[in-house]
């Protein structure tokens, strides 16, 4: 675990007065060069590689932001999303995965998460997500997708990620191959 030296003159920056940010990530150099780069921005940074070491460092101290990678060795950077929420429920805290879906970024809204990046994501990108406002109700997309919509686009993903199998996708998918044959044959909802 490091920390770093607070930047209390740090040109305008968005980190709000607590500037304490725990990363949480298996992959050693990433971890490592997020880090660096984070406390140049005016973070103070704590680290951990793990969901215990995660968990840990939260009940010493809740740190205002977090960055967590959703697969760790030891389990699911959700479990470590939860605590930090439990413990300071104004913690603003990112999901990073390599295993982007839409089903895995539902879930990680739902645990707390602030935002939810897929890897490689780069220190901007993180910083953006960490300190962007939070979209109120009023500032909502003049055109949201629809629930359908976004099931649709789901399976169509998974559809694709399957090579286009119709029996490899509804497995994965538990759902009856005549079902998702249905689906797959119609057009997008809006």
């Amino acid at each position: 675990m490091s920390d770093s030296r607070t930047t209390n003159d740090a040109p305008a920056n968005g980190v709000g007065p607590d500037p304490s940010l725990l990363i949480v990530d298996d992959d050693k150099p990433f971890l490592a060069r997020l880090a660096r780069a984070m406390e140049t921005r005016g973070f103070v940074v704590q680290t951990a590689e793990s969901v215990a070491e995660g968990i840990a460092a939260i009940d010493r101290k809740p740190p205002a932001y977090a960055v967590i990678d959703m697969r760790l060795g030891d389990g699911n950077g959700l479990d470590v999303i939860a605590r930090l929420k439990e413990r300071r429920a104004d913690a603003r805290g990112v999901i990073l995965t390599g295993y982007g879906a839409i089903a895995s970024a539902v879930t990680a809204v739902k645990r707390g998460a602030f935002d939810y990046l897929a890897k490689p994501a780069d220190a901007d990108d993180v910083y953006a997500a960490l300190t962007e406002a939070r979209i109120g109700s009023e500032d909502l997309p003049e055109h949201m997708m629809s629930a359908d919509r976004v099931r649709w686009e789901h399976i169509q993903r998974i559809y694709e990620l399957c090579n286009r199998n119709v029996s490899e996708t509804a497995r994965r998918l538990d759902m009856h191959r005549r079902t998702l044959q249905r689906i797959l044959a119609k057009r997008a909802p809006k």
